[in-house]
């Protein structure tokens, strides 16, 4: 049974299933790896790190293939630790506490650093796969409709992977949950860097009208601008 109103808001709550075999039973191309080690948070030279890389080791030390491995959970506004505090220590809340999704900030910083990555392992002949929770899955495909393929492993073209889970009920654990797989579907950067770029521009007109509400509500000065200090001091004509 699936919970409905449950998501990840910490990716170590994949940890709770052994994600990184999954990773190989189903984004892994060609014949299984002999010899598959981990190594953590790998650096990217000029990008950061990835959070794992599933690597064949052969018995020379070299490595002809390997995967690389993301989390990402759903980002929260606010925090529940204040509620989950008061429930650890049987006491009321004085008010409610404050708390949301950021769809938002996933769609765009992810997204956006997952392309980067994709177009690496595009150049090095692998593949990154992003593990990712269904909700964030569909969340992602309703603002972007990008080619998806199901042949991850053989379509030349797929270098980013997404795998995605669902919370379910826990059968040999009474009310607790498990991370459950949903999705494996590939595409590549540049699909998704497209699908998200050029999207349909609204029209011309309708953007006029915006233009026109906002005077309405007040037009500014430059001058007021850097009073207020809202940007910084530049000669200007004010004629």
């Amino acid at each position: 049974m699936q919970g409905p109103e449950l998501i990840f808001v910490c990716p170590k709550r994949f940890y709770a299933v052994d994600f990184l075999k999954e990773v190989i039973d189903h984004c892994w191309p060609g014949d299984k790896p002999q010899n598959p080690q981990i190594a953590r948070e790998v650096k990217m030279e000029g990008f950061g790190n990835v959070d794992f890389v599933i690597a064949d080791v052969k018995k020379n030390n070299k490595i002809e293939q390997f995967l690389s491995v993301e989390l990402q959970a759903i980002d929260i506004t606010g925090s529940v630790f204040p509620a989950y505090q008061a429930l650890r220590i049987g006491e009321d809340l004085e008010k409610k506490p404050t708390y949301g999704f950021n769809w938002d900030n996933v769609y765009k910083r992810y997204i956006t650093q997952l392309i980067r990555k994709g177009y690496f392992h595009h150049h090095w002949k692998s593949k990154i796969v992003a593990v990712i929770p269904e909700q964030v899955y569909q969340y992602i495909l309703g603002r972007a409709g990008f080619m998806r393929t199901a042949e991850v492993k053989k379509d030349p073209q797929v270098n980013i992977i997404f795998m995605t889970y669902r919370l379910e009920k826990d059968p040999d654990k009474v009310g607790e949950y498990k991370p459950v797989l949903v999705n494996v579907e590939g595409t590549s950067h540049t699909n998704l860097q497209n699908a998200i770029m050029y999207k349909d521009p609204p029209q011309r007109s309708a953007f006029i009208d915006q233009i026109k509400s906002s005077l309405a509500r007040g037009a500014v000065k430059i001058s007021d601008l850097i009073s207020a200090g809202d940007i910084s001091s530049v000669e200007y004509d004010d004629d």
